[in-house]
């Protein structure tokens, strides 16, 4: 790139940016229901087009199951209460307390013990799963193998490389629909950068990072206490994102470098893993890079986030094209704010991303459409972490990534 920018390029840029302000205050998280105090579940602005009006498409309603009110209560958390074209026509937590405050915040009657009473149910059409992160890939086998479409919180499967090819090939041979609910994917700067992408206002993606920073000392209270000294790899999808959900593409190869935790839940821990940070430098299958950092031991800001950095164009706060030309193709996408969501569901939190990815779900389902966060685009983004806590246990050894498509 020219070190000096044209007058013409310089206001082009301007345009540009002014069109794809990030974080305009113009939808907040509106959900009623309880919020845990844990990072990603405060109320968050999004930018969402305040032209854009959703656009109802039928009157049917999907028959929806939900299972998991846990610390982080998510089963509540990605309005499928709320959507116009669902009905939540039971809920399950394994703890009777919770499994009554998942059926009020729901608005439902019908409850069960456990998902095993509940994919008998043959009015459940689908069922999301909010259960603890070790049971994902258990639990959506079970409900698909059941008949059920399925969506299920982060990750798709859990330190477990020969549970992505079980997953993988369950989800082929019952031809149903699963979906990821990767929140990251419908964070404004993951939003608008993917339309972009696919635009070509990128060109060849060469460089990306994303991060993940969440300080857990002494870990989040969970179920079996599954999170505490939980490798960070293991749930890689926050900072992956910023790549897998923006391009569509993977990563083939990763090198990967673990830091020695001084907190003392990584001496002693079920996982035998003393790192609280690992840093992964992964090969991507169109010949870029990207860095991707999982951290819940290291000092100063939290949260999740990322950039781009492609042949014309890149995204940091904002995008930033190479030349003129390459902003006017931009700019013929239009809005790159996120579209409106049906009436009564809040973008939520994690960046405004819980209703979008309900909402997907839903009308993926009812409109014959695949989900974004997809089988392949799920284990794309999830076993690349697995392979980079292996290669983090041999100093950084460099390892092959198995690929996955649709």
């Amino acid at each position: 790139m020219s070190k000096s920018i044209s007058r013409r390029s310089f206001l082009t840029r301007s345009a540009v940016g002014a069109t794809m302000a990030s974080l305009g205050a113009v939808s907040a998280f509106a959900d009623e229901s309880p919020k845990p105090n844990i990072q990603g579940f405060d109320e968050t602005e999004t930018d969402v087009d305040p032209n854009a009006e959703w656009q109802p498409f039928t009157d049917r309603k999907l028959k929806v199951g939900i299972v998991g009110y846990g610390v982080c209560k998510f089963g509540a958390q990605f309005g499928l209460q709320d959507h116009p074209n669902a009905e939540i026509v039971a809920v399950s937590d394994l703890f009777p307390d919770r499994c009554a405050e998942l059926a009020q915040v729901c608005r439902c009657e019908k409850t069960y013990e456990s998902l095993e009473e509940m994919v008998k149910d043959d009015s459940i059409e689908a069922i999301f799963l909010a259960t603890d992160a070790p049971s994902h890939c258990r639990h959506a086998i079970l409900a698909l193998e059941a008949g059920k479409h399925v969506a299920v919180a982060v990750p798709a499967i859990f330190g477990n490389l020969e549970d992505a090819d079980l997953l993988y090939e369950t989800v082929k041979r019952t031809g149903l629909e699963y979906a990821m609910f990767e929140t990251s994917c419908y964070h404004d700067a993951v939003y608008a950068s993917r339309k972009i992408y696919k635009a070509g206002g990128f060109g060849q993606m060469i460089y990306t990072e994303g991060e993940y920073y969440h300080y857990n000392d002494g870990g989040i209270d969970s179920y079996k206490g599954w999170r505490i000294g939980l490798p960070p790899q293991w749930y890689p999808t926050h900072s992956n994102a910023y790549y897998t959900c923006v391009t569509g593409n993977t990563f083939t190869r990763v090198s990967c470098i673990g830091h020695e935790s001084k907190l003392s839940e990584y001496r002693s821990n079920q996982y035998n893993n003393r790192f609280g940070t690992e840093t992964a430098l992964f090969h991507t299958s169109e010949g870029g890079a990207s860095r991707m950092i999982v951290s819940w031991d290291t000092a100063g800001w939290g949260g999740e986030t990322g950039r781009m950095k492609g042949e014309i164009g890149a995204y940091n706060n904002g995008y930033q094209p190479l030349d003129a030309a390459t902003a006017e193709l931009v700019q013929k996408l239009g809005d790159l704010r996120k579209p409106a969501l049906p009436p009564g569901v809040a973008a939520g939190g994690h960046g405004g991303s819980h209703g979008y990815l309900g909402s997907n779900f839903i009308e993926s389902i009812l409109k014959g459409t695949t989900p974004i966060v997809n089988i392949a685009v799920a284990l794309n983004t999830t076993v690349p972490g697995i392979v980079a806590h292996m290669s983090a246990l041999k100093d950084g050894e460099p390892m092959n990534i198995p690929q996955y498509t649709l």
